[in-house]
């Protein structure tokens, strides 16, 4: 099926958190993101780039990915009908870097073939269940009371897995505290690159715990070093930050740089990719499971169907819709079951609504651009 695209209309919006949300980068009381609106022959497929207000996560910003989607990502698409949403390899082929922006152009395409061919998009994918486990992601909070009545809260809303953000100064002292009041709850830590190898003796404490995994304790371009780390360690570790594309994948594994990866499709620049470092894992019997960058309904709805490939064995970072934001900008709004699970969408495409009112009310500016 050929796209033509018509035009695309850039959203840049802010929306503020329930909550702060801090990690060992800094703290966020607001979240800004690029919704793209891509309009083809009547249809209408939304994406999101989840490139945030400042370079902490990754060098992507808002800013970064509005003029690489301006001026490079979406004239590329004008030049000539796609076949698919893969087609955008190749069309990018001259250009480097910027995963986070292509994969917000990359997502609306894969909305736009749901559309018209009337699938949903975990039934493009291939996917068999209704629903799929899912954990929540705790930040640093002020103090270790409010660390304890946090986790609670969450352990009340009935979310089978926690993972705790931790940073050097925050660590062992605060996840044992977490371990004892709540002994019977898997856990699992990341650390956003905050630390170095010779830091490695916290990790070799915090291996007595008999944690899920260890996320990202090193640098993202440490692969190296993670493999030296995990050597001395029973506790898988998990790459986030470092696994930017099938191959960073394929080199990770092949120096047990970790056990485990957690696949943000954002992050490796699309489903597309992100399928394939899912396929490359499943076949060497490592488990994977689906981040989260506190994404709007348009981005959690492709999560949660990427979620329900069979090597996704691990509950996410997807969350419900009420985790972050008060008042969401697509519907339906995805709700924690009591098993501790969401229901992945099966309507056409990502199977959502986006909410123009809502979306005009969150944006600080938008452009549209036509062939």
């Amino acid at each position: 099926m050929n796209f033509r695209i018509d035009s695309v209309v850039l959203h840049h919006v802010r929306m503020r958190l329930k909550a702060p949300f801090e990690t060992s980068f800094g703290v966020e009381l607001d979240r800004d993101c690029v919704i793209l609106e891509v309009r083809s022959e009547g249809l209408t497929g939304w994406g999101e780039c989840v490139a945030g207000s400042f370079p902490g996560y990754s060098y992507e910003t808002t800013d970064t990915a509005w003029h690489i989607l301006k001026d490079f990502l979406i004239p590329a698409v004008f030049e000539a009908p796609l076949a698919s949403p893969a087609d955008l390899t190749t069309r990018y082929g001259a250009y480097k870097g910027h995963p986070l922006a292509r994969a917000g152009l990359e997502l609306a395409l894969w909305d736009l073939q749901g559309l018209a061919s009337r699938r949903s998009l975990a039934d493009i994918l291939g996917v068999d269940r209704q629903s799929v486990p899912v954990g929540v992601s705790v930040g640093i909070q002020p103090t270790a009371a409010v660390l304890l009545d946090t986790v609670q809260a969450y352990v009340d809303q009935g979310y089978p897995r926690v993972k705790l953000k931790i940073k050097p100064g925050r660590d062992i002292e605060e996840v044992t505290l977490v371990q004892g009041a709540f002994p019977w709850l898997p856990l699992q830590v990341d650390a956003n690159s905050a630390y170095s190898l010779d830091q490695a003796p916290v990790f070799e404490e915090m291996d007595e715990l008999g944690l899920l995994l260890i996320e990202q304790p090193l640098g993202e371009d440490d692969l190296l070093d993670h493999s030296l780390l995990q050597a001395r360690l029973r506790t898988p570790l998990c790459l986030d930050e470092s696994i930017q594309s099938l191959r960073h994948a394929r080199q990770a594994l092949e120096i047990d740089a970790c056990r485990v990866i957690n696949i943000k499709q954002a992050r490796v620049g699309g489903l597309t990719e992100a399928i394939a470092v899912h396929d490359l894992c499943l076949a060497h019997g490592v488990p994977v499971w689906c981040g989260g960058m506190l994404e709007t309904g348009v981005g959690r709805a492709a999560n949660l169907a990427l979620a329900g490939l069979p090597g996704f064995q691990l509950p996410g970072d997807v969350s419900a819709s009420d985790r972050y934001y008060a008042q969401d900008i697509a519907e339906p709004a995805f709700h924690l079951a009591q098993d501790g699970t969401i229901e992945i969408p099966t309507g056409p495409g990502l199977g959502i609504n986006v909410l123009k009112d809502e979306l005009a009310a969150v944006t600080l500016r938008k452009e549209v651009l036509r062939m």
